[in-house]
């Protein structure tokens, strides 16, 4: 099974300051602030969601292509998913602007300050899925996660008209995003992604229920955090995967991306709803004991190991064959 995973491609500068914001601040002046931060610590990780879920199958071995947007200083990003099992051959390089940036500033209380630059992303719009496919042979599914809302609108469209399946996976879009926009985003995605409180968001603002998102979608996947993932699928009863245990909580950015990479590499690979979620879970395990979204490392004996303690001998038996 081939698949596409469109989608931002980022990097992050995440730096720490070591006091408290709001030790800086001025009540009376806020109208007119003007403050530098000393940081002691600076990370530069690579990001962005269509990269993370990419680097995830990659690092399973389900070589998917990634479809995004980035600068001509992409290419050591290039180097590095090129190296773990990505395609990038089907990236779009601007010739004007650089390569999407997060630059956030946390606080010792966990506060933070941030800006996003979008920059060579608001030019996946100009992607037309049809070429990328001719080239790779075809799609039998495109992923369509949270990056340029027109490219989002785009792809999806695109994969309409040509009958290609598509997952609708919008996360970080949504905040944005009105009832319609959701609306054109989800009816007739084979696969609708997102967490419990986006779950809540999607029915808020589409004005659906529950019953009708399930009649415009084949399955509905909603991740639970700490409590796993539910699988639903109209007239069945839903599918629900708990996750490993935990070595550690590091950092739970990136964790969602992990998930969809494992359970679009099990479908990939023709892997049941339920063996395809226990690896996403599995996954995304790897990423919260990890600072970094793409900063885990999948050592094939540990993975089968903890994968056989969390779901069983006969679930690992099932992947072990598979995994890279």
């Amino acid at each position: 099974m081939r698949i596409a995973v469109t989608g931002s491609i980022a990097n992050d500068h995440l730096m720490t300051f070591p006091g408290r914001f709001s030790d800086q601040l001025v009540a009376d002046q806020l109208h007119t602030v003007s403050l530098s931060f000393l940081v002691d610590r600076l990370d530069i990780r690579r990001g962005g969601v269509g990269a993370n879920i990419a680097f995830g199958m990659g690092q399973l071995g389900a070589r998917p292509i990634l479809v995004g947007a980035a600068g001509e200083d992409f290419e050591d990003y290039r180097a590095w998913l090129d190296r773990h099992g990505v395609d990038t051959s089907s990236v779009h390089i601007s010739e004007v602007l650089h390569t999407a940036r997060f630059v956030c500033t946390t606080d010792s209380e966990q506060n933070q300050i941030g800006s996003f630059y979008t920059g060579a992303m608001s030019e996946a719009r100009l992607i037309e899925l049809s070429g990328v496919a001719e080239r790779n042979g075809g799609f039998d599914l495109v992923c369509i996660s949270a990056d340029d809302p027109e490219a989002m609108a785009r792809h999806t469209e695109e994969c309409r008209t040509r009958d290609i399946p598509f997952a609708a996976d919008f996360s970080q879009q949504i905040a944005r995003m009105d009832g319609e926009e959701i609306r054109n985003l989800t009816d007739g995605a084979t696969y609708l992604f997102s967490n419990e409180y986006e779950k809540g968001l999607i029915e808020s603002k589409t004005g659906w229920t529950d019953a009708e998102i399930l009649d415009k979608v084949g399955t509905r996947v909603v991740t639970l955090g700490a409590k796993g993932v539910r699988i639903e699928r109209k007239g069945e009863e839903p599918i629900v995967v708990g996750t490993p245990k935990e070595e550690r909580k590091a950092d739970p950015t990136g964790v969602g991306d992990a998930f969809r990479a494992g359970f679009l590499s099990g479908l990939s690979w023709g892997l049941p709803l339920e063996r395809s979620a226990q690896l996403g879970c599995m996954l995304a395990t790897l990423v919260i004991e990890t600072v970094g979204t793409q900063e885990y490392e999948l050592h094939r004996a540990h993975f089968l190991d903890r994968f056989t303690k969390a779901y069983g001998h006969d679930a690992a038996s099932e992947i072990e064959s598979l995994l890279k």
